[in-house]
């Protein structure tokens, strides 16, 4: 798959193709049909697929402070739209000049001058230019003048639930990650940098990675969690642990409140694994939510809750 930062990268020589557009935060089941429809109209017309999506996430431009909570990395996305079968990974920078290209404009330099479409694939809800005041009838309009068909799809529901990031955003914030992976079509992720804590965990008799995720990422709600870990590298070679394979792990997700914390941290107790993490890229990927995060009267309380925990853990993630 071929990765654009921006579409000054397109190359000269390019023909025709087939792009679907969106932010695609957290690639999640409606996505994922939008995607899988791109790539199936670009294979019957022998074109590429194309997948076009913006950094900074839009309504970080329109309404500065307003940035949604994060569920997938760009590189994430990248690799999740690259499982799916799309070509080419367009990720166009949202300025401020970009937003207030006319609709007409928007379709027309680049949809038509610069990507050479010969089908647009997006959700029946697609807005797009000034104010958002383009509609997939307004671009069925301009596709049928300028040379392009437009599928608009219907969203992706399952009992009564229409799948979008701002639903999944809701799950994850309410710590129901189980309904997120449901809309997901796999467990949410976090990901992130192990970096030093307060060594508390090991003191314990429970060593954890104290996951540091990048600004803006979609953390669930404070409790105790069922998770799968894995090393995504970036780091020195760790003994014992391979990188890509995923391990059991229990994670807590809150301020530590036993302990008067008051800094929220997202700390993984890898299970049958000890080893030295710190400033590896890792991967939390969130399964079911064990409890809820509870302030303990005694350290000895703590570590038998923990002992349950990671049992628990064990028996989720194994079965």
């Amino acid at each position: 798959m071929q990765r654009w930062r921006g579409l000054d990268e397109i190359p000269a020589d390019w023909g025709r193709c087939v792009v679907t557009i969106g932010v695609f935060d957290g690639v999640h089941r409606g996505h994922q049909q939008l995607i899988s429809s791109a790539v199936k109209a670009a294979t019957e017309r022998g074109v590429p697929s194309v997948l076009m999506t913006f950094d900074p996430h839009p309504m970080e431009v329109v309404r500065p402070g307003s940035h949604p909570a994060q569920l997938t990395t760009l590189a994430r996305r990248a690799e999740l739209a690259e499982e799916l079968g799309i070509d080419v990974f367009c990720v166009v920078p949202f300025t401020p000049e970009f937003m207030k290209l006319s609709p007409e404009r928007y379709a027309h330099e680049i949809l038509v001058e610069r990507l050479h479409v010969a089908e647009v694939v997006v959700g029946e809800n697609f807005t797009f230019g000034k104010k958002a005041a383009g509609t997939v009838d307004l671009l069925r309009s301009i596709g049928a003048r300028s040379g392009f068909a437009v599928q608009g799809l219907t969203l992706v529901a399952e009992h009564a639930v229409t799948f979008s990031s701002t639903y999944i955003r809701s799950c994850v914030d309410a710590g129901d990650v189980a309904a997120a992976a449901d809309a997901l079509g796999r467990p949410h992720r976090v990901e992130g940098v192990v970096v030093h804590g307060d060594g508390r965990g090991r003191g314990l008799g429970f060593p954890t990675a104290n996951v540091a995720p990048p600004m803006y990422a979609a953390i669930p709600a404070d409790g105790v969690y069922a998770a799968w870990f894995t090393v995504l590298g970036s780091g020195s070679p760790v003994e014992g642990v391979s990188v890509g394979e995923r391990y059991m792990a229990a994670v807590s997700v809150g301020t530590n409140p036993t302990f008067s914390g008051r800094k929220r941290t997202v700390e993984a107790y890898v299970l049958d694994e000890e080893a030295d993490l710190y400033g590896q890229h890792v991967a939390v990927d969130f399964v079911e939510r064990l409890r809820g995060m509870e302030k303990f009267d005694s350290v000895e309380a703590l570590i038998s809750a923990m002992h349950r925990d990671a049992e628990r853990a064990r028996e989720i993630l194994a079965g």
